[in-house]
């Protein structure tokens, strides 16, 4: 039998029909999917140290299981010291079986390593169903090494989903097990 990431099996087995009774789909399709996830991480002290971008690709690599792109700048900013074409953050966008490794290795490992965790915002939501979470450092997941690390830095995680509604979302990243903070 083919290898299955655990999560894609628990959405297909648990996920879609506590959503379908939840909010009363006829069929199995119309339940929200997660359709990609985003990482996002800007390296603005790189337009004076080339070597972190480097360094940031190599960790969004390692983190996300797949090759990570330097992101350019698209225009001068002289504020910033920042010139046209320069390389200043790193992206990766995960679908597929490698966005369910990564969702579940974020939920099972690297969100409760989080200091002081109480449970991700709620707020994050952007109104057409889609959740950016901000992570404030990237040695939260083990697969980083702490002493190879020449700068902490955050990223943006996005989950896309295939919903309108931030409703639905939620619904869904909850099925999934994201800890979203309690209400008071």
């Amino acid at each position: 039998m083919a290898y299955s990431p655990r999560l894609k099996d628990k959405y297909k087995a648990d996920v879609v029909p506590a959503l379908q009774k939840k909010f009363g789909y006829s069929s199995s399709m119309q339940v929200p999917k997660i359709q990609k996830i985003c990482l996002n991480q800007g390296v603005g002290d790189a337009v004076s140290d080339k070597k972190l971008i480097e360094g940031a690709v190599k960790e969004m690599t390692t983190i996300s299981g797949q090759k990570a792109v330097a992101t350019i700048s698209k225009k001068d900013i002289s504020n910033f010291k920042l010139r046209k074409g320069v390389p200043i953050g790193v992206r990766v966008t995960l679908r597929g079986d490698k966005m369910y490794e990564f969702l579940d290795r974020l939920i099972s490992v690297a969100l409760p390593r989080i200091r002081d965790f109480r449970g991700i915002n709620d707020k994050g939501f952007d109104g057409n169903g889609n959740y950016t979470l901000g992570v404030t450092e990237q040695i939260i997941f083990p697969e980083i090494d702490i002493d190879k690390v020449n700068k902490i830095m955050g990223m943006d995680i996005t989950f896309v989903t295939n919903t309108q509604n931030d409703e639905e979302a939620f619904a869904l990243l909850s099925e999934f097990g994201m800890p979203f903070r309690k209400k008071q």
